[in-house]
């Protein structure tokens, strides 16, 4: 095989790549041998039929499977040993083809440009952990036991009010007949709560153990007897009980009935939640500011063709007119997101970098516990969409580089309090906050799914290994 590369203009490339009729004619022996143990024409034993006989009964057949293998091979490896990485589908111009000739061909291709990621490593940006004060983790466990009361017997005399509980029983009647469902044993209700039928509980006020009540309450729009929904009903009801609420005690039973090995466990344990919830958020900050840094990075030029496919991708739900009045903005858009793109990938290829089948799996798994009730229509979505996994994959794989970048980068590790962090977070919701606001009055326009990621040109390597002919 011989190549010859021609540069047509700037990033674009002509690749000029000759077969010797040799080579092609051991390819077509190569294929015709294989047939051979797999036709049966008459006159002839399994296995022996002349090669002269299998080319003119197959030779258009056999000489159209050779040339797309041959193509396949051959435009991959010039590629590869010209060390050219193509910014989408190269584009092949048969010159010359034919049984018992050479094959000639020119594979015309936009090379991605050469990206200089050295300098990812000196990227400065701040990494913030959060000091968790014992007062913040006392205030959360207090909230939790406040939010499990226990409650104790009152005494017979006690009148219930509003946080009390109360066990009853009632026989519920609508014009004077029961009905399915207007019996209840030992029911409880916590009074102020409201939570069994509207106005109910404000009308078990002041009961004691042993009162009888009749209670007036209208049947829900839910009631599963359709024909009594919003029909006035008359509940019956015997006080079982009433008891009042007591203070939880804090203690190392306490903290075993939520999980933990001990009271200082669950404050271990409290601790890191509290933490975790402002991680995820300042790390989100931490990796905002790498990508500000990373649009710095100089690249020469970028490839036309990306461009395009990523001002149609920024352009979609608008009308024409929309589109063209914003398109010089958008362009310039394109170009920020397929740089930071060129810039990640490259990072992620020197790096080695890849996603296996069980962190596609686990992200998956992840969205399902992010949906409960809907994991089925996620499950079906993942299943029927291969453009969805490969998105899925596309941010696994932006996820790992970015990490990768902060542990060779130079954080500047900043130690700050809870509230400290909220300050920090509140003024980048509102930086962000203004931001958005300013782009919609500037692009008044449909909103996009692809507009919110910086980095959407790195979901998938833009580079390819398949070759159609022209």
């Amino acid at each position: 095989m011989k190549v010859t590369v021609e540069n047509i203009k700037g990033l674009n490339k002509d690749l000029k790549v000759l077969i010797d009729k040799e080579t092609m004619n051991s390819y077509m022996d190569e294929k015709y041998e294989e047939i051979k143990g797999t036709v049966n024409l008459k006159g002839f034993r399994p296995g022996k039929v002349p090669k002269e006989v299998l080319k003119r009964q197959f030779g258009k057949a056999v000489f159209g499977e050779v040339l797309d293998k041959v193509l396949k091979e051959t435009s991959t490896k010039a590629l590869e040993e010209n060390k050219i990485k193509p910014a989408g589908q190269p584009k092949l111009d048969l010159k010359t083809y034919g049984e018992d000739k050479e094959l000639e061909y020119v594979l015309s291709v936009t090379e991605l440009p050469k990206v200089d990621v050295k300098s990812i490593e000196s990227i400065k940006f701040d990494q913030y952990s959060v000091k968790i004060d014992n007062s913040e983790t006392d205030k959360r466990i207090k909230e939790i036991a406040k939010n499990q009361p226990s409650f104790k017997e009152a005494s017979p005399e006690t009148k219930a009010k509003d946080g009390d509980l109360v066990v009853l029983d009632y026989q519920a009647t609508v014009d004077d007949k029961e009905f399915k469902g207007s019996e209840g044993k030992n029911t409880q209700l916590t009074l102020g709560k409201d939570l069994f039928l509207k106005g109910f509980d404000k009308q078990l006020v002041g009961v004691k153990k042993d009162d009888e009540k009749i209670v007036d309450a209208v049947l829900p729009e839910n009631f599963p007897e359709k024909e009594l929904v919003n029909k006035a009903a008359k509940f019956k009801c015997k006080i079982l009980n009433v008891k009042i609420p007591e203070d939880v005690k804090i203690d190392d039973n306490f903290a075993k009935n939520l999980g933990a090995k001990d009271l200082n466990d669950l404050k271990t344990l409290i601790s890191k939640q509290i933490n975790d919830e402002y991680k995820n958020s300042l790390d989100q900050l931490s990796k905002n500011q790498i990508l500000k840094e990373i649009d710095k990075i100089k690249v020469d030029e970028i490839p036309e063709n990306l461009i395009e496919e990523e001002v149609k991708i920024l352009s979609q739900g608008m009308d024409e007119a929309e589109a063209k009045k914003n398109k010089a903005k958008f362009t310039e858009t394109a170009k920020t997101r397929i740089k930071t793109g060129l810039i990640l990938n490259e990072f992620g290829e020197q790096n080695k970098i890849q996603v296996s089948e069980q962190e596609i799996q686990a992200e998956v798994q992840k969205q399902l516990r992010m949906m409960p009730g809907q994991e089925k229509m996620v499950m079906d979505f993942y299943q029927n969409n291969p453009s969805a996994v490969a998105s899925l994959r596309g941010t696994v794989y932006e996820e790992k580089i970015l990490n990768l970048i902060k542990e060779k980068a130079k954080p500047n590790k900043n130690e700050i309090s809870k509230d400290e962090a909220e300050k920090i977070l509140k003024e980048a919701h509102k930086h962000d906050h203004d931001h958005d606001h300013e782009e919609e009055k500037k692009v008044k326009a449909k909103p996009s799914k692809e507009k919110k990621s910086p980095t959407k040109a790195s979901k998938s390597k833009p580079a390819t290994k398949k070759v159609s002919k022209k």
